[in-house]
């Protein structure tokens, strides 16, 4: 599923009882890991929410790959569930009564349950856990449950990826190997995806670019050390 999708994000989301805002950002985030930093009520995850449209901006345009999801001026607020955006929080919110694949399969379009199941095990090989496809979510490890919640997003062949510390929980070293699965599976997709996390080593080793948001703005940007064209080929 080759793409070059981009996303453009100028959003202000008001705070509570007058306060400043919790967002308010202005960017342009291309193919590949933008790694999004800062400290907590920095605005990381309401950046994420916003562009997955569970909290609705007071103004701004949002549009992913020439497709407008919110744009204030003209009254366009695409509902969550039509943006084709995968949003994958920290907790990963696997169902415990479906198994891994029927995890993955859940958002899948109906159709004959065979089908559907071959579909789910296909995104499981490419998440390397397709071992587990039978095994409920409170048989899995730490890491197996971690690839498994992103086999169920991407099976959504969504335009735009975004991740709320997804590894937070894990070891340095498994850690390590996930966030390479990542970035392969992302260099293979060719979409954006926004990774928040407060590992330093991660948003290095991984993003193309990192964000640094402070009271919900961006104080600070690096380019990664290696363009994202080679990183798409580890």
């Amino acid at each position: 599923m080759p793409g070059d999708a981009r996303l453009l994000v100028r959003a202000r989301v008001p705070g509570g009882d007058g306060g400043p805002p919790r967002l308010d950002v202005d960017l342009e985030i291309g193919a590949g890991i933008t790694a999004v930093t800062g400290p907590s009520g920095a605005g990381k995850t309401t950046l994420l929410t916003t562009v997955a449209g569970l909290v609705p901006p007071d103004t701004g345009r949002i549009v992913l790959d020439g497709v407008e999801l919110f744009d204030d001026a003209h009254s366009v607020s695409v509902p969550a569930h039509r943006r084709r955006v995968a949003l994958v929080f920290q907790s990963l919110a696997l169902f415990p009564h479906l198994s891994a694949w029927e995890n993955v399969a859940y958002g899948l379009p109906s159709g004959p349950r065979a089908a559907r199941r071959e579909r789910a095990l296909r995104w499981l090989e490419r998440a390397q856990v397709a071992h587990r496809a039978d095994r409920l979510p409170s048989s899995l490890s730490g890491g197996e449950a971690q690839r498994v919640a992103l086999a169920r997003a991407l099976a959504s062949e969504p335009r735009a990826l975004l991740l709320d510390e997804p590894f937070s929980a894990l070891d340095d070293e498994l850690r390590g190997q996930l966030g390479a699965d990542l970035r392969a599976l992302v260099a293979q997709l060719n979409i954006p995806a926004l990774l928040v996390t407060h590992h330093r080593e991660d948003a290095a080793s991984l993003g193309s670019r990192t964000l640094a948001l402070s009271h919900g703005r961006v104080v600070d940007e690096v380019a990664a050390r290696t363009p994202w064209t080679e990183l798409r080929h580890p």
